[in-house]
């Protein structure tokens, strides 16, 4: 009888299933798919998530014609043993940039060496983490809905305002699948508009000018105002202001200003078109002022605080150069109570780290000077070259408080909003810094 139940047992198990590999898929591909073979001891970085093959990583490329950029290609190791396939570039110093790893293939074939189903895919995944993150909502509908790297699409950025997606793109292959990318961004239910917008001097880079096209895009979106709300705030973005034309990034950070903010005095130095000054004005400050050097900028900052029915007697910006500001309130001996020091991106490559830390250096040395003692001041990296070395910016700081004979200590240390995912095998993506700093 026992001998009987196991037969039965084992009569009834499910048929073994062979494992599709991705050098079984790419023998089948119709126009044959190369091999980058990677260089010896370089494989396990790759194995364990590195999203980016260097040039100088790769050994040789087999495979005739040889591949084009944009081609889809397997990345392998010295026996020729695929580890992964991803996106080539013959231009770039990101040889390949790496879409799916053999043992993910393995799992669900279904995306394997087919980009327009992985887009899918993973625009789809985005989507679904940013409903788990309470994106959009009721009070904020300004969010990132994929991220790069972080997002396992790297060079792709979406940037959605209400009902318009802004597509910023950064890498060759990304120009290539364009159509294909929109057509996925423009099917979602909630998106009515969706604007191209290519970074052209990274493009440069990547072995595509675009400048011809680049004019023709930025003509529609000096067109283009939208209305957004973040936390409950309302915004106009002017799309033909930096980067995507708002930086989410900083959300949560913002919101944090509004929280300490009642009843102080609030100088928000760079302060575009006023996202940390119109959430002090927001949480209750007695006066706040924002400076900057761009009109555009400060033209939407106005605006926005007659968008939320602030008092223009307690909120106000003014354009002029951070440094000069800053010497001459310091000649008048003016201090307040919370200083935010928001500079744009002083350090885009690690060859001008050096001078870059000392511009950081000066001008948060100036903002301290402006700081009530016991005060706070938030002051802010996104330069990734200044963030990714470990360490660098709190030196910075501290060598800052030495030349305006203060002491400081960290309060609060964050980066980018949650809907800004950081891949950890790719640290790069962690560019932005929010450090808050009590000053004495």
């Amino acid at each position: 009888m026992l001998l009987s139940s196991r037969l039965t047992r084992c009569l009834t198990l499910p048929p073994l299933t062979t494992t599709t590999t991705l050098q079984d898929i790419a023998s089948n591909h119709p126009k044959g798919v190369a091999k980058v073979i990677l260089k010896k001891g370089k494989t396990q970085l790759f194995r364990d998530g590195s999203p980016m093959v260097y040039s100088g990583a790769v050994d040789r490329i087999v495979g005739r014609p040889p591949p084009k950029t944009g081609d889809v290609v397997l990345v392998a190791d010295g026996t020729q043993k695929p580890i992964g396939w991803g996106l080539y570039n013959s231009c770039s110093m990101f040889c390949v940039r790496l879409m799916q790893l053999e043992e993910e293939v393995s799992g669900d074939p279904s995306c394997a060496l087919n980009v327009e189903k992985l887009l899918e895919t993973r625009i789809d995944a985005a989507i679904r983490l940013r409903k788990s993150l309470g994106l959009p909502s009721a009070n904020t509908n300004a969010y990132r809905l994929v991220n790069s790297e972080g997002d396992r699409l790297s060079g792709l950025i979406v940037d959605v305002f209400g009902d318009l997606a802004v597509i910023a793109s950064s890498a060759a292959w990304v120009e290539k699948y364009k159509q294909h990318i929109k057509k996925c961004i423009s099917g979602l239910n909630m998106i009515k508009t969706v604007v191209w917008r290519p970074s052209t001097e990274i493009l440069k880079e990547e072995g595509l000018d675009l400048e011809k096209e680049e004019e023709e895009e930025e003509e529609l979106l000096c067109e283009r105002v939208v209305k957004v709300v973040e936390n409950g705030i309302s915004y106009m973005i002017s799309l033909d202001g930096q980067k995507t034309g708002f930086y989410a990034d900083q959300r949560e950070n913002r919101e944090f200003i509004s929280t300490i903010s009642d009843g102080q005095r609030v100088l928000d130095m760079c302060c575009y078109t006023g996202g940390f000054a119109l959430n002090a004005a927001h949480g209750h400050a007695l006066e706040v002022t924002g400076v900057d050097t761009s009109s555009p900028a400060l033209e939407v900052a106005n605006h926005n605080v007659i968008l939320n029915n602030l008092d223009p007697g307690k909120i106000s910006f003014l354009k002029q150069d951070a440094t000069i500001f800053m010497k001459n309130a310091a000649s008048r001996n003016e201090l307040w109570d919370i200083v935010i020091m928001d500079p744009p991106k002083l350090a885009p490559r690690r060859k001008v780290l050096q001078s870059a830390s000392g511009m950081y250096r000066n001008l948060n040395s100036l903002a301290m000077r402006l700081t009530k003692r016991g005060g706070f001041l938030m002051t802010c990296s996104c330069s990734g070259a200044m963030t990714q070395k470990s360490g660098q910016f709190l030196g910075v700081l501290q060598g800052a408080a030495s030349m305006a004979g203060r002491k400081i200590t960290v309060v609060r240390q964050c980066g980018a909003a949650c809907d800004h995912p950081i891949d950890p095998s790719y640290p790069e993506g962690a560019y932005l810094t929010n450090i808050l700093l009590r000053v004495l």
